[in-house]
């Protein structure tokens, strides 16, 4: 599997004013977790925002440098982007070894132009976008792809469909949508049945409440 470094320090503050300076030093606040124990660490902005670009829609191995020689290999877990100003936040990796399998969600990436949808004129709908794996880190695929040129109008494909490689095992269930063709008017008829249950529905009573901060 692709691995990317990023040199990373260990910071011995903490909190949303530390978090805000960093920032505009241009420095991102992050965390890494192992075992249930978290570190708080610092990356650059510019090299962490090239990571997080380059690992969209799927999974990659970052080696984490730090300063005094060590080296940590970790998965990024989540990451934080400000909705208005679009910059990136905060970022969570979690450690990972070699030696020890992990569980985590891929993205599963529809190839080919089904059947369906070239001669018969239906339209793909798409199910499930991720499904959960487990395996040793150097096994994680970037994603899995499934290929879609066989299914005809009225046919599906579903996790039971997955090929992956050797010493991957998923643990989504076998039954899950994953890939259907439907027909210009089964469509029609699913997206009117959706809509008159959604008019059907009591009114929501919105409770208004104090935004919660997670910023770090």
């Amino acid at each position: 599997m692709e691995r990317m470094n990023l040199t990373a320090e260990v910071r011995a503050e903490t909190g949303k004013g530390v978090a805000r300076s960093l920032r505009r030093k241009g420095v991102i606040p992050c965390v890494i977790y192992r075992h249930g124990q978290s570190v708080p660490i610092q990356i650059n902005r510019k090299e962490l925002v090239g990571f997080v670009n380059a690992s969209y829609g799927q999974q990659l191995l970052v080696n984490l440098n730090f300063s005094d020689g060590t080296t940590k290999l970790a998965l990024m877990k989540d990451h934080q982007v400000d909705h208005i100003k679009g910059e990136l936040l905060h970022t969570d990796f979690y450690e990972v070894s070699l030696l020890e399998t992990v569980r985590l969600s891929v993205a599963v990436l529809l190839v080919g132009t089904a059947v369906g949808v070239k001669r018969d004129g239906g339209i793909l709908q798409a199910g499930l976008r991720e499904i959960e794996i487990e395996c040793l880190p150097d096994a994680i695929p970037a994603h899995v792809e499934l290929d879609v040129t066989g299914i005809e109008i009225g046919h599906s494909l579903h996790v039971s469909d997955l090929k992956v490689d050797t010493g991957i095992k998923v643990l989504t269930d076998v039954g899950e949508l994953l890939a259907t063709v439907l027909s210009t008017a089964q469509l029609a008829s699913e997206q009117a049945a959706g809509e008159g249950a959604e008019a059907s529905k009591e009114p929501e009573v919105i409770k208004k409440g104090k935004v919660e901060d997670k910023t770090k």
